[in-house]
């Protein structure tokens, strides 16, 4: 299943206004017709994600005449925080939540939302922007979990921690930064389970708000690891504390 594109101004016009799910726009630089003014501000009202591009970025979409504009429809449909949470929480004592920081490859993405599926993840928070796109090679590597874990996406990580701890789920950092392991951590609670990706890792910001951080334990010659194997130790580690201790 590949990641549907819209092509046009007026019909991403329309799509937005029918309430589909656009995943992100992309739009050409410099254009001023009051039509395309119009999607502009429609995009910054419903808080879509875009992107001004040069022409060549959109003329490798298709060779469709795309009037300065195309957009991509996610093939899942994404769940409103406040709802998943509280919805989570009056099934599960110890849910875990996953959110995703730097997050850029969709390879990656796929191989985390496969292990997060197998752990009995409860939902996985993605920021709007600065993310893996869900398309086809996303679905390919999460072997199809991807259908099977709730998603959802905010404008800020950092708003969605804050709505985390209100509702006492408390935040944890895996960072390289971090003093303790992993294995002296204590998951026996609802988690909110924070990673970034190998090259960036967790931004400044949010690892400023969070006062529990964690590492791995590394050793030899390579330094780090990468971001789903890094994923996947950590929820099975939580797994094992929830589960089997």
């Amino acid at each position: 299943m590949d990641t549907q594109e819209i092509f046009g101004v007026r019909a991403i016009i329309e799509c937005i206004e029918a309430n589909q799910n656009l995943e992100k726009v992309f739009l050409l630089k410099d254009q001023r017709s009051p039509l395309f003014k119009q999607l502009e501000n429609l995009l910054r009202d419903k808080k879509v994600a875009h992107s001004y591009v040069p022409i060549e970025r959109l003329d490798r979409f298709s060779n469709k005449n795309h009037q300065g504009a195309v957009a991509t429809i996610s093939p899942i449909s994404y769940w409103d925080l406040e709802l998943l949470i509280e919805k989570v929480l009056k099934e599960d004592k110890t849910p875990i939540f996953l959110l995703l920081d730097n997050i850029t490859d969709t390879r990656n993405l796929g191989a985390i939302i496969r292990s997060a599926s197998a752990t009995g993840v409860a939902g996985i928070i993605l920021p709007q922007t600065g993310s893996a796109r869900i398309n086809s090679d996303t679905i390919k590597t999460s072997a199809g979990a991807l259908f099977t874990v709730p998603i959802a996406k905010v404008d800020h990580l950092k708003d969605a921690i804050y709505l985390l701890k209100a509702h006492d789920v408390e935040p944890i950092a895996i960072s390289e930064k971090a003093e303790a392991m992993i294995y002296e951590v204590d998951f026996k609670k609802p988690v909110a389970l924070i990673m970034g990706s190998e090259e960036k890792g967790i931004s400044k910001g949010i690892l400023n708000i969070i006062p529990e951080k964690a590492k791995l334990p590394m050793e030899g010659v390579i330094a780090s690891l990468n971001v789903a194997v890094a994923c996947g130790s950590v929820l099975y580690e939580i797994i094992r504390q929830q589960k089997f201790s």
